[in-house]
């Protein structure tokens, strides 16, 4: 498996466990009856599938080059 094909459920398996631990994190602050900060929190999940989505044109790109 090529190190690009390798990478895409890697990505997707980290972003999908930052975006729930920060799931969690929101949740326990607001249980605790903590202020949630002003800020907008990172769309991790977002930034993942768009990360995700480049390594699949990139991998495209190198198998396509590579057969012929």
């Amino acid at each position: 498996m090529c190190v690009f094909c390798a990478a895409i459920p890697a990505t997707l398996a980290v972003g999908a466990k930052v975006q729930a631990d920060q799931m969690r994190e929101r949740r326990e602050a607001e249980e605790r009856g903590e202020s949630l900060t002003e800020q907008r929190p990172v769309p991790v999940g977002k930034i993942a599938l768009v990360a995700a989505g480049a390594l699949v044109v990139a991998s495209v790109i190198v198998h396509s080059q590579n057969s012929g």
